[in-house]
């Protein structure tokens, strides 16, 4: 179930203690969100080739997270979940409000086994051409290539560690079309040539796999 807003929040457990991470993921954190207002879906990953997970939320909007349901689940946690917050690594945490989507006929939407997320901070003076180059240029053209089931555009409403504001979100059938001819058509036009130079475009890239099933909204 996709919503208008996201939470994309990574953390990284010992691997000592990696099994009981999921277990409590998967039983506990995510479900106890799940039956929070505003919170419609849920979807863990893995990162690919390094040992971080990763969850992203869909809700309905940003208010989820300002509910009375929801803040209780933040300050009176479990014993289990107060412990696993406090020892985990690598932790993110960003609320996304999508701006722009792109899907086809047929796409497995959300639920693509393969995420490709990327990450921008872009200069306020340029986020204008920035959103058009990316929603008229690159955007259509990765679209044309079948392994791109969708893409998603979020300007990001707050969020740590990184000083980003926009995301997209990639989701892939196979991997293979990270190497695919339209991907590399995509990252070769004159427009983006002329983004690119920019002194401030450089983008942060992490591809993750999906793990586990997607836990939907319980009432």
């Amino acid at each position: 179930m996709q919503g208008s807003t996201i939470l994309f929040s990574e953390m990284t457990p010992a691997a000592e203690w990696e099994g009981k991470f999921n277990k409590w993921y998967d039983e506990e954190h995510i479900p106890v969100r799940m039956g929070a207002e505003g919170f419609l879906s849920g979807q863990r990953y893995r990162a690919d080739n390094a040992p971080g997970y990763l969850a992203v939320y869909e809700m309905t909007s940003p208010e989820a997270l300002s509910t009375p349901a929801y803040q209780k689940i933040k300050q009176q946690p479990s014993d289990t979940t107060a412990w696993m917050l406090k020892n985990v690594a690598g932790f993110t945490r960003y609320t996304c409000e999508e701006i722009a989507c792109f899907t086809k006929d047929g796409s497995m939407g959300v639920d693509a086994p393969i995420l490709y997320a990327v990450w921008f901070n872009v200069p306020q003076d340029r986020l204008a051409a920035f959103d058009e180059w990316y929603n008229e240029d690159h955007a259509p053209l990765l679209m044309e290539c079948k392994d791109w089931q969708m893409v998603r555009r979020f300007n990001i409403i707050s969020g740590e560690p990184g000083p980003f504001n926009r995301l997209a979100l990639h989701y892939l059938s196979d991997m293979s079309a990270m190497d695919s001819p339209e991907r590399k058509k995509a990252r070769e036009t004159p427009w983006r040539a002329k983004i690119s130079s920019e002194s401030w475009f450089s983008g942060t890239y992490t591809i993750f796999q999906r793990h586990g099933k997607r836990h939907t909204k319980t009432y």
